[in-house]
């Protein structure tokens, strides 16, 4: 009998968990789905803030990813202590929440039991883009719908790079 795999953990984090990091989740997730690998994966996404915890998702940018036919479910969290054990690799959509990414690492290392190597988890989203050569995920909230249909077209460039990185890690 082949023991059991446990499936690969990816947390998208952005600031408030309502634009960037779900949107990110649900463009992996039917890039995953559509290579039938939904059983390899754990996927979710978290918000370096907790000010929108337990709100859906920005309406703007579901409305924008709906028309691409990626439906966007996730409710808003933060990112918690135990993300940093769970998740074997974590993406910043920006420098900032990267920086508060390691931030919060240090400031709950000090109160529980962290693996030490958790911030070589954290990684960038845009470092996967194979076709855009952006380095952050701008934040669309304060601006037009443009703004909700640039993070999906990087999104969605680097989801697909992404998903190719870890297959081919696995090979």
């Amino acid at each position: 009998m082949a023991a059991k795999v446990d499936p690969y953990a990816v947390l998208f984090v952005c600031l408030g968990n309502i634009c960037r990091s779900p949107s990110a989740e649900a463009v992996f997730i039917n890039a995953v789905k559509k290579r039938g690998m939904e059983a390899n994966f754990k996927i979710d996404s978290a918000g370096t803030i907790n000010y929108h915890e337990g709100n859906p998702a920005d309406s703007r940018m579901r409305a924008a990813a709906l028309r691409r036919g990626v439906k966007i479910e996730s409710i808003s969290r933060p990112v918690r202590p135990s993300d940093f054990k769970e998740f074997d690799i974590i993406l910043a959509m920006d420098k900032q929440n990267r920086e508060d990414l390691y931030r919060l690492h240090r400031g709950w290392k000090s109160k529980t039991e962290l693996p030490d190597l958790a911030p070589n988890k954290i990684q960038m989203m845009c470092d996967y883009c194979r076709s855009h050569d952006t380095k952050e995920v701008p934040d669309p909230y304060y601006g037009g719908p443009e703004g909700f249909e640039e993070v999906l077209n990087l999104l969605e460039d680097a989801c697909e790079g992404l998903l190719d990185s870890l297959l081919a890690k696995k090979a």
